[in-house]
């Protein structure tokens, strides 16, 4: 099978390309609009063996960005939306779902895989700042990914350090800037938008008078592909 669906990708990467991504691990963290895209583009890309961990549920909401949501899927676990997504392209990719969060107490079974590269697609700043931390004392290579919500532009994301997001206009950057600064976390390379947020609506039911940042359905894909994009053109040593 693997010789006639990646035939196209043949032409580009040759069959050692094609055996390097299948011999590689690559851990998704986050299943959401930015690591649902990484994951399936990925698995489309030939990674054979995928670490996926989310603890999140589909709900109705999911519906406008997130590539395993589906009507059928709400309510389900984002990791078993996920796979069977995933084993309905590649049957014979090798998945790992952790039903959890990154936190301190569990990273431990995600580094026990052994991941060749991981992807942050997750929220919280905690989160990404340990993780961040320990990828480098692991020597492990890392992407992160910065705010997409309240933006419409998608060519307005790129991949960068987090010292160059410097004046990109987002909350989530100043930041990760900030505490990286104080941990000597040098050159993470992440993915961001140049475009400023706008300003976003407060929903008319919020008890608290707060939002979630808006979001529609083709910005946080395009920033999942730039993810995976990175983690293949590392795994074949190609940047």
């Amino acid at each position: 099978m693997q010789k006639n669906w990646l035939s196209r990708e043949r032409l580009l990467i040759g069959d050692k390309g094609l055996s390097r991504l299948a011999d590689a691990t690559v851990c998704v963290l986050g299943l959401g609009g930015v690591g649902g895209a990484a994951a399936e583009a990925l698995c489309r890309a030939g990674v054979g063996h995928l670490i996926l961990v989310d603890h999140d549920t589909v709900d109705l909401t999911n519906l406008n960005r997130q590539i395993f949501a589906t009507m059928d899927a709400i309510g389900k676990k984002k990791i078993d939306a996920a796979k069977h997504r995933l084993y309905s392209i590649n049957p014979s990719i090798q998945l790992t779902l952790l039903d959890t969060f990154y936190l301190p107490d569990c990273r431990e079974e995600v580094f026990s895989y052994a991941p060749d590269f991981i992807i942050d697609a997750i929220d919280t700043v905690t989160a990404k700042l340990d993780l961040a931390q320990q990828c480098g004392m692991r020597g492990i290579p890392l992407i992160s990914c910065l705010g997409t919500g309240n933006r419409f532009d998608p060519s307005k994301l790129t991949v960068g350090t987090i010292e160059e997001t410097t004046g990109c206009g987002c909350p989530l950057a100043r930041v990760i800037r900030r505490e990286c600064k104080k941990r000597n976390i040098q050159k993470l390379p992440v993915v961001f938008s140049t475009e400023f947020p706008a300003q976003g609506i407060c929903s008319d039911d919020s008890p608290t008078g707060r939002h979630s940042p808006g979001s529609i359905s083709f910005v946080p894909p395009v920033a999942g592909y730039l993810l995976a994009s990175f983690a293949v053109r590392s795994l074949l040593k190609l940047k």
